[in-house]
């Protein structure tokens, strides 16, 4: 491919900044020309709650429609927000190095979880958040929210919400993880598959070389065991879902969580496997299990799985 690489991302001021991380790391590794082109999607004009505009995998098609028509070369996307589901014509091209996977609260005062009051609002717009801060805080009034990352915190700020849910890894693009009161432990409170990753999709059949400069193959591999539970289940991205997959040496580690809406009941599994050969295949299969097993516990008695919640 010859020319300045067209890139295209939302608007939002987290798209533009995620993209840009892609944009200075390409130029760096490869001396690349690049042009960024900005697209809006349904999801950014809309107020409507994500859940009822189909999930956060509406972000993801007006720039897929770019990249089909060719208005551009590539797109970013974060990862979480992207469909399991193939999209015909398109591929991975690139996963970089995975920021911190981790939610973020974001209080008023600065109080972790455990301190806020009896009661206390709580912005979210996932279903997964909603289920997790009810299992630990039933007593908490949770307020669907929409809008970008300083209308959200604004919304604390002014009083309207005493704290708000936020990815740790946006937070730090932005530069205002200073605005987190609590990180919580992954252990404790998995996060969507794929948060904190990044996503550049291309044509399929195109060659652009210099993506191999900001590969992370550690963090595809992660992400694609984690995508794997979320396909396997049936599931949209906006399903109450958590899954954390790491890669440590040879080993890769998955463990799963599917919630109740509510938070009233929850379902785990985790499982490793040995890295030799195939790292993709592995974790695919490897998601496969789990969610395998997630099933066959029951998973889907306590959440809307199956293809009524697919995307």
């Amino acid at each position: 491919m010859s020319g300045a690489l067209r890139v295209a991302t939302r608007g939002s001021a987290l798209a533009r900044a995620q993209t840009g991380h892609v944009v200075a790391a390409l130029v760096e590794a490869t001396g690349v020309e690049v042009e960024t082109i900005i697209i809006t999607s349904e999801g950014d004009r809309s107020k409507e709650s994500l859940s009822s505009l189909g999930g956060t995998g509406v972000f993801a098609s007006a720039l897929r429609e770019a990249l089909i028509a060719g208005e551009c070369d590539l797109i970013v996307h974060s990862l979480k927000d992207l469909p399991t589901a193939p999209y015909e014509g398109l591929v991975l091209g690139a996963v970089p190095e995975r920021e911190d996977p981790r939610d973020a609260l974001c209080t008023r005062d600065g109080l972790t979880l455990d301190e806020l009051p009896e009661g206390a609002s709580v912005g979210t717009g996932s279903p997964r958040r909603v289920a997790q801060l009810l299992s630990l805080r039933p007593d908490l009034r949770i307020v669907d929210i929409r809008g970008n990352v300083d209308t959200r915190l604004g919304r604390v700020r002014d009083g309207d919400l005493d704290a708000v849910v936020l990815a740790a890894a946006g937070l730090g693009r932005l530069g205002r993880l200073d605005a987190a009161s609590e990180l919580f432990a992954l252990d404790l409170w998995p996060t969507a598959p794929g948060q904190g990753a990044l996503a550049i999709e291309t044509r399929e059949g195109d060659s652009i070389p210099e993506l191999l400069s900001i590969e992370h193959p550690p963090t595809r591999t992660a992400i694609l065991a984690e995508r794997a539970v979320l396909a396997a289940l049936e599931a949209g991205c906006a399903a109450p879902i958590g899954a954390t997959a790491t890669v440590a040496g040879d080993e890769l580690h998955l463990s799963a969580t599917v919630y109740q809406a509510d938070g009233a009941a929850e379902l785990g599994c985790e499982r490793s496997a040995t890295l030799l050969g195939d790292d993709l295949l592995v974790a695919d299969l490897l998601g496969q299990a789990v969610a395998a097993q997630l099933l066959e516990d029951g998973a889907a008695e306590i959440a809307p799985l199956g293809p009524g919640g697919t995307e």
